[in-house]
């Protein structure tokens, strides 16, 4: 199935878990990490419950620092 990362078309298995897809992603580094499904922000306590669905639409912020 095709889901969508930051607008990027990824090819995913079915029956994937957000942090599945985050960690084969190699987004390992989930402090300072939010993620948007849909427009909806799904709460780090949910990645692993929560469902990818075809053409889902994740978005991916990293909070940075510096002046």
């Amino acid at each position: 199935m095709v889901c969508y990362v930051n607008n990027t078309p990824h090819e995913t298995t079915d029956n994937q878990w957000l942090a599945d897809l985050l960690a084969n992603l190699g987004q390992t580094q989930t402090r300072g990490l939010a993620v948007a499904v849909n427009d909806s922000v799904v709460p780090r306590a949910e990645w692993a419950t929560h469902a990818v669905q075809p053409h889902d639409r994740i978005l991916l912020i990293r909070a940075t620092q510096g002046g």
